[in-house]
């Protein structure tokens, strides 16, 4: 049995899809019960259980081989990230209650940083949680290049304007970049396996993109000419205000991250895997979703 958070979600949903669909046990553990049926359906166990409860959480992960554990995303935090120590605090006291054999925990590209993450500040805070688990429970730092999925602001803007707003730059640069199926497959496949201590798993996609290379697929799959627009660092601020960020400056700190190189893969000096999902196909279900 295998539990899983976050299966609401895009990366926990795709890990639950994938167990199941390998045959595996699950147990999807949700914080609302009227989301639970589809996950039923599927042939998965439920857990009712919220990050805010350790004692709920530590029952939906007893008995299980292994348990799969996020933060949830938040886009705006407030300063100092008060809700990510919170998640991570409990998710600690609800695993060294249950005491699963191992854990898979979704970090980040650039994880392993102290500072000047942004938003991967939430993900980091975790890590340093997980370490101080108990032994012998085995963990895997799961830390996914940028999501694919991220792209899903480019499609309004790209099939009205025929112009894409480009933040990571410099555009003609080749980022690492995965599919959310992707990162689930590799979280399920990496449950299922037997270690001891700690690992760390990167994980990317079969290939590396420019904003050019992605306005290029876009415009394949709009079937219209797309150019990018970079956006000046002066105005992100109220463009992400405007888009209803009350503190933008984590979202700033991560793009100046990945743009300096700051955030980065530590190449050579963890485990690897490549997903084989390619751009196009996440722009096209992308596209189909918002129209």
């Amino acid at each position: 049995m295998y539990a899983i958070t976050g299966v609401t979600g895009q990366v926990g949903g795709a890990a639950a899809r994938a167990l199941l669909a390998a045959g595996h046990a699950v147990r999807a553990v949700l914080r609302d019960p009227a989301k639970a049926a589809q996950w039923r359906e599927r042939g998965a166990e439920v857990a009712i259980a919220s990050f805010e409860d350790a004692d709920a959480l530590g029952a939906a992960f007893a008995d299980t081989s292994g348990v799969f554990v996020m933060v949830a995303p938040n886009f705006a935090p407030q300063p100092g990230y008060p809700n990510a120590h919170a998640t991570a605090r409990v998710l600690k006291e609800a695993l060294t209650q249950a005491k699963p054999a191992r854990v898979a925990a979704l970090s980040s590209i650039g994880g392993q940083r102290e500072s000047g993450l942004g938003l991967i500040t939430q993900v980091h805070i975790l890590e340093q949680a997980l370490a101080g688990l108990p032994a012998p429970i085995a963990t895997a730092i799961m830390r996914p290049a940028w999501f694919m999925e991220n792209s899903l602001w480019d499609i309004a803007p790209a099939r009205e304007t025929g112009a894409m707003p480009g933040f990571l730059q410099p555009l003609e640069r080749a980022y690492p970049m995965v599919a959310t199926a992707d990162i689930g497959k590799a979280i399920a496949d990496t449950l299922v396996q037997s270690w001891q201590g700690r690992r760390i798993i990167e994980i990317e996609g079969p290939r590396r993109y420019s904003q050019h290379d992605i306005a290029a697929l876009l415009a394949d799959v709009l079937g219209r000419e797309v150019s990018v627009r970079p956006v000046p660092r002066e105005q992100w601020e109220a463009a992400f205000q405007a888009q209803g960020a009350t503190w933008p400056a984590p979202r700033i700190e991560m793009l100046d991250g990945f743009n300096a190189g700051w955030i980065d893969f530590e190449d050579g000096a963890h485990e690897r895997v490549i997903g084989t999902t390619e751009f196009r196909s996440v722009l096209a279900e992308l596209a189909t979703r918002v129209a």
